[in-house]
């Protein structure tokens, strides 16, 4: 009796970390701006700790940064290269936190999505 209720216990448990794994967004990441549009560093960490979920969730940008979701670029899609001109529309493009639909020269404004 004890058995089946440990392994029921142990069945919610992973099952709640699975739907932690599945809510995240995998289309899009956050990225930090400063006041010319530059990228700077993004610092990320798990919030869980789980040995089943290995991505972060939590992010935080440097002060005097913006805290940024840019979408990932897809299969074949390569980011713009960085310019002065390229951080400038960046900037601009940002609404609502977001770069979600901005475009520069015909392209997405995306980020190429992490190894690992």
């Amino acid at each position: 009796m004890k058995l089946s209720i440990l392994g029921a216990a142990a069945a919610a448990i992973l099952s709640a970390g699975l739907a932690h794994a599945d809510a995240l967004d995998r289309t899009s990441t956050t990225i930090c701006l400063d006041s010319g549009g530059r990228q700077a560093a993004v610092h990320c960490h798990q919030q869980q700790a789980s040995r089943l979920n290995h991505e972060a969730d939590i992010c935080i940008c440097p002060a005097a940064t913006m805290q940024v979701k840019a979408p990932l670029c897809a299969a074949g899609v390569k980011p713009p290269a960085e310019s002065a001109a390229y951080e400038q529309a960046r900037l601009k493009a940002v609404s609502n936190g977001s770069l979600a639909g901005a475009q520069w020269q015909g392209h997405p404004m995306c980020v190429a999505p992490h190894a690992g």
